[in-house]
């Protein structure tokens, strides 16, 4: 492409995104899908239609994996709105909340070694970092399915919004923690069910506890080497950029894209700060399902939702059932990056992908709808 060429591009880009669809002519047309088995294998024409027509108002590029019986995989959009330049397979993106499943499953691996029980509470595992507001015991298996009652730590703002001002600045995981413990108890451990960020980042302070280690590191020693994770890791400390070769991503604010790809995320933590890649992620979640990265006995606290009211959470993941099929999987959303990664229990079906969705913190909906559901059709 030369540069009049690409520069018309990418004006029609912009252009695009702020007024409504593009036209046909200024796609980056996904890849033809690869051979499976049409009476087992994944909607590929609606996978295919899914991907066309990137990058839109919704989003500026999507990647999707799908195995199991049949297997297809597709590219589509661009990799930067300024220069046009068509989006990559392989490229790295922030994986969000898909984190978590990295994270329960080190404390998995810590359980089944006898170094961390499920039973015990943060309360006698790390003294004084629950106030005395926390009378009843909120044990590591209640943090582990979202059922421990504490409250989510203060951020910088409730829409991204109002949080991009700050993008560079700072909230450590115990500022985090204090924040959300000093609002005392919603409910009693155990009565009830609810999904927000703290209970992870717990989980991830107490394998730096119990392995006298970094948390990135033992992700890296325990999983992502061992499975051969090249292109999944964590930042350094507060550096808000993505190595490697990724994805620029963007946010609609007050109807324009902003780019919002360089960001501070070091409060997310254990709850939200990996980055990686769709192979990475399809790699991670087979070998998982699989019992290959934590033993029997402890994965089964991934399948099972606690009985309480209204839960559908277990470990770290979620039910769903989509065409008569149980599903078991994890959204992810920073802003500029939305990820999902789901799969039947025998792995018959996997998926993961990354959409680089204009408001990747918004409910999600939409993009599950398109990208996401799909693959569960037949």
């Amino acid at each position: 492409m030369n540069r009049r060429t690409r520069t018309a591009v990418a004006a029609a880009l912009l252009l695009g995104l702020t007024a409504g669809p593009l036209a046909t002519a200024a796609h980056a047309a996904p890849p033809a899908p690869a051979a499976a088995n049409a009476a087992q294998g994944p909607d590929t024409a609606a996978l295919r239609a899914a991907l066309a027509g990137l990058p839109d108002r919704d989003a500026t590029a999507a990647l999707v994996r799908v195995g199991g019986n049949g297997s297809w995989t597709g590219t589509a959009g661009v990799r930067d709105l300024r220069t046009g330049a068509p989006a990559l397979e392989h490229a790295r993106f922030r994986a969000g909340s898909t984190t978590k499943v990295v994270t329960a499953a080190l404390v998995l691996q810590l359980a089944a070694e006898g170094r961390i029980d499920l039973d015990a509470s943060v309360q006698q595992l790390m003294p004084g970092l629950l106030p005395a507001t926390f009378a009843k015991p909120v044990t590591v298996r209640n943090l582990l399915n979202f059922t421990s009652g504490i409250q989510g730590g203060d951020g910088f703002g409730d829409t991204v919004a109002e949080e991009y001002p700050h993008r560079f600045e700072t909230i450590t995981p115990r500022q985090s923690v204090a924040s959300g413990t000093a609002k005392g108890p919603a409910f009693d451990p155990g009565t009830r069910q609810q999904y927000n960020n703290i209970n992870y980042t717990i989980l991830g302070m107490l394998v730096e506890k119990t392995t006298g280690d970094s948390y990135a590191h033992q992700a890296e020693v325990r999983i992502f080497r061992p499975l051969g994770m090249t292109g999944t890791s964590f930042p350094r400390g507060t550096d808000p950029r993505i190595h490697g070769a990724h994805h620029r991503g963007y946010q609609l604010i007050d109807g324009k894209p902003v780019d919002v790809t360089e960001w501070n995320m070091s409060d997310r933590f254990a709850a939200g700060d990996m980055i990686s890649t769709t192979r990475d992620l399809e790699r991670f979640v087979t070998a998982l399902f699989g019992g290959r990265v934590v033993p029997a006995p402890q994965l089964e606290e991934m399948f099972t939702v606690p009985d309480v009211p209204g839960a559908t959470r277990s470990a770290s993941l979620e039910r769903f059932t989509l065409n008569g099929r149980e599903v078991w999987g994890k959204t992810g959303a920073r802003p500029g990056y939305h990820t999902v990664i789901a799969a039947t229990r025998d792995l018959s079906r996997t998926l993961v992908y990354s959409v680089n969705s204009t408001d990747a913190k918004g409910d999600g909906l939409a993009v599950v709808q398109r990208f996401g559901l799909p693959a569960f059709n037949r």
